[in-house]
């Protein structure tokens, strides 16, 4: 059964096994490692599923970067300070645009709000947009008017992130090809050549068994959904349900 707390660590381990060195994406940023794995984690919803992926890291010595979203201007201001005393990078994942119906002044005073609460919590460099696949609006237009590296942000992963070096997998869709359906959490032109070179995967074991193979070498980022990652059977099945209703969805939205 893939998606559990279980099958994360074997996946981890796999990846520690083989050489690979854990880096958060502003270390990433300022000093890449040859071999390096930017393990970014989009926490979108259930942030103390959060606390468990945060403290198996942890314990097998890997740092991660964690990406919150602000509820209305508030935060679930425990998980966050523990998961910053763990060791992990806390970051910003901002859809200001979406939330501001497009206004570019709005969002941005929105952003920089949020962001000032965030950093009162712990501290903040990188961020990440966060899809919103029901809106029409992509919150990275922001920085067409304004500049985030102004605000003391050293990077964002879809700006600052090279993808002809670096490979990207997703469990975007609680599938590791859930791109298809993705109406943002993609990129394209290089996913069409990771397709046609054999390094599309639909299940985590897909994954183990290349990397086992040693066809995933060099540099990758990983993102990963907490909220989807459980051993419990019903939360886990409660969250395959609502996760297929989703792709169903944004399979329309997409097409």
């Amino acid at each position: 059964m893939d998606f559990t707390i279980a099958v994360y660590k074997k996946f981890l381990e796999s990846i520690l096994a083989h050489g690979f060195e854990f880096q958060a994406f502003s270390d990433f940023i300022n000093q890449p490692a040859g071999k390096a794995v930017i393990l970014r984690h989009d926490v979108d919803k259930m942030p103390f599923n959060s606390l468990a992926t945060a403290k198996l890291e942890n314990q097998l010595g890997i740092k991660g970067t964690y990406y919150f979203r602000s509820f209305n201007g508030k935060w679930e201001e425990p998980v966050i300070i523990q998961i910053a005393a763990l060791g992990h990078e806390v970051g910003y994942h901002y859809e200001s645009l979406a939330t501001c119906n497009g206004n570019p002044e709005k969002a941005y005073h929105d952003f920089t709000m949020n962001l000032e609460k965030l950093r009162s919590l712990a501290p903040v460099t990188s961020i990440c947009m966060h899809g919103s696949p029901r809106s029409k609006w992509d919150s990275r237009d922001l920085w067409e008017t304004y500049s985030y590296k102004n605000l003391g942000i050293v990077g964002e992963p879809y700006f600052d992130i090279d993808f002809s070096r670096v490979f990207y997998l997703t469990d975007t869709g609680r599938r590791w090809d859930g791109f298809k359906t993705s109406r943002r959490d993609k990129i394209p032109v290089f996913q069409e050549i990771w397709e046609k070179t054999g390094l599309v995967f639909h299940n985590t074991d897909d994954i183990i068994r290349a990397i086992e193979d040693k066809r995933l070498k060099g540099q990758m980022m990983i993102t990963v959904h907490p909220q989807r990652w459980n051993d419990q059977t019903w939360p886990w099945l409660m969250e395959f349900i609502k996760q297929n209703v989703k792709n169903a969805i944004k399979r329309c939205i997409v097409k």
